[in-house]
């Protein structure tokens, strides 16, 4: 089946957004879409993705969608997964080379969201990935927004990989 790049990008978007991983796969393999065509709103699949679904996330990595796919804002898939907390879908993209240092327009990274939102197993998974050091825009770094947020076991953990990071450069 032969499809608009509009119309293909639409459909492969939309059943990501589902979760529908027949659906995804069918669109990638019958009607031959590239994993990175955009819809109407120029957001690819791995963009929108129910971002729960580990299976759907694979299918678009597999299929050659890009990890670091950045939409106006700067925000990256791991932005999103760690933001909403589901650390499998953020190990799969990470699995498939997703950058968590990538910013975005405001400085923040994917782990400065998990702190924010309060996912720990999302922090200490990103922390010994993370450059803990980056600032914001505003000048915070992963330690100053736990201690923003009043989450004294995220401070600990941070403190303790931070030291960790120091004693393996020494």
């Amino acid at each position: 089946m032969v499809l608009s790049e509009k119309e293909a990008g639409r459909r492969l978007t939309s059943a990501a957004a589902r979760g529908d991983a027949a659906e995804v796969r069918r669109v990638l393999e019958d009607c031959r879409v590239h994993p990175d065509t955009v819809n109407e709103f120029g957001k690819t699949a791995l963009q929108v993705m129910m971002m729960g679904n580990t299976s759907v996330a694979c299918l678009l990595l597999e299929s050659g969608a890009n990890p670091n796919i950045q939409d106006r804002f700067g925000i990256t898939p791991a932005h999103d997964a760690a933001r909403t907390g589901f650390l499998d879908t953020l190990r799969v993209l990470v699995d498939f080379g997703a950058d968590v240092n990538v910013p975005d327009q405001s400085g923040v990274l994917p782990i400065h969201l998990a702190i924010r939102e309060g996912y720990r197993d999302v922090v200490e998974y990103l922390a010994p990935r993370s450059n803990l050091g980056h600032q914001d825009t505003r000048g915070d770094n992963a330690l100053d927004i736990a201690k923003a947020t009043c989450t004294p076991d995220l401070v600990e953990l941070l403190k303790r990989q931070l030291e960790s990071t120091l004693a393996f450069q020494s």
